[in-house]
């Protein structure tokens, strides 16, 4: 399938490309020389990479694929954070689906292959790969599986494999993914010395790593504080120690990257306290999803709020620790005479609840208390199972 965009179909897409698509397509008649499905597919696609992806918004020429494949597609952020991980002289990215980590990972590489099965996205990842000049890239319209017997070993190979069934429906286990990486897996060592494989940010770890021996890094990809990826970065030696790399992307601000060996999270020691003292502490999703409980606390000298709430405090501030931190205005118990105080002297408020009996909104139903402001709200379980409320104020 060829895409032919005419200069006023080109012309329209840039003078409408802040309208409204569905506006725009009841009024389809008034445009008769433009070619309308393809000006409102293309209004879309720049509309959502304005910021998910600002390198290809910036082409004008960029051609974007129908609204499912972009919504399934890295941000130009994460692709970028992949092409930090690994170089070298060829690459294959055996799930090509939009580009844009193939586009972003091949600019490491002497040579890179995309393969995709979908005739339309080929087409379109070609013409884009032009237009942004990346000649080191060859386009290919096969199978995964199929291209993956046939092809020449490469120095890397990345899979971005399909987690929606038949149905639609998300999935999470690598045997529902598309292609089965776990079944590829003897074969794409055969062909690659490091294979990558992105995988869904809902992923059980442990079960993964059941599935994917050869493990050699983790990378958890969070943006914002969001958990977007998870990689799996696999190499042919036998008995090597997991390295598990935490990073949270940030707009304006340094990355907070926290990395660590497996084992160190199970020889980790933390101290709990029941008081709280001048800082409150809490990891970002990276973090969190890594399960790095204890060790973080031991980095950075840190006491534990409870087992199992996940919030730590110190007299002392961190500013390199991996997430947000707060400074500890008040702690109240959750009586009803404490919980009316509160209601009174706090209008308004973020917050957030950690191994509490109540939700957030079951928490400002009873309260009252409406959303948002400068104030942050922390209700919790202290170590010694007694529900507590933190009013603090973010720093940072």
């Amino acid at each position: 399938m060829k895409f032919i965009m005419t200069p006023e179909t080109q012309r329209f897409i840039l003078e409408h490309s802040l309208d409204d698509v569905r506006q725009l397509a009841l009024q389809s008649a008034r445009f008769p020389q433009i070619d309308m499905a393809l000006a409102l597919r293309q209004i879309t696609g720049r509309q959502k990479v304005k910021l998910k992806i600002p390198l290809f918004y910036n082409h004008p020429d960029i051609l974007y694929p129908k609204q499912l494949s972009l919504e399934q597609s890295s941000s130009e952020s994460t692709a970028k954070y992949k092409s930090s991980c690994c170089e070298g002289g060829s690459f294959a990215d055996l799930t090509g689906g939009f580009g844009i980590d193939c586009y972003f990972i091949s600019r490491n590489y002497a040579q890179a292959s995309y393969v995709e099965r979908n005739t339309e996205l080929c087409e379109i990842a070609r013409h884009n790969f032009d237009i942004l000049g990346a000649e080191n890239i060859r386009v290919f319209n096969r199978q995964s599986e199929d291209f993956l017997k046939e092809m020449s070993p490469v120095d890397l190979i990345y899979l971005d494999p399909a987690r929606r069934n038949q149905a639609g429906n998300k999935v999470v286990l690598l045997s529902d993914c598309e292609p089965n990486v776990a079944e590829l897996l003897p074969l794409l060592l055969t062909k690659a010395e490091n294979v990558l494989i992105k995988l869904s940010p809902m992923l059980y770890i442990t079960l993964a790593l059941k599935d994917l021996p050869n493990t050699k890094e983790i990378h958890i990809i969070s943006v914002d504080n969001e958990c977007k990826e998870i990689l799996f970065l696999i190499h042919g030696k036998v008995g090597q120690k997991i390295m598990i790399k935490t990073v949270n992307l940030l707009k304006n601000k340094a990355n907070q990257i926290f990395n660590f060996e497996e084992q160190e999270e199970k020889r980790a020691q933390v101290d709990y306290t029941s008081e709280l003292l001048q800082y409150l502490y809490e990891p970002n999703s990276s973090v969190m999803k890594s399960g790095a409980f204890n060790l973080v606390a031991e980095r950075f000298g840190l006491k534990k709020l409870h087992k199992n709430t996940h919030l730590y405090t110190s007299n002392e501030l961190m500013p390199d620790f991996p997430g947000r931190i707060f400074l500890i205005e008040s702690v109240c118990g959750s009586t009803k005479h404490e919980i009316k105080n509160l209601r009174l002297n706090t209008p308004q408020a973020n917050i957030t609840v950690r191994n509490y009996p109540l939700t957030v909104n079951e928490f400002r139903k009873r309260t009252g208390i409406r959303d948002g402001g400068e104030l942050y709200i922390f209700a919790c379980k202290l170590v010694n199972d007694v529900n507590a409320i933190v009013q603090c104020k973010k720093i940072q």
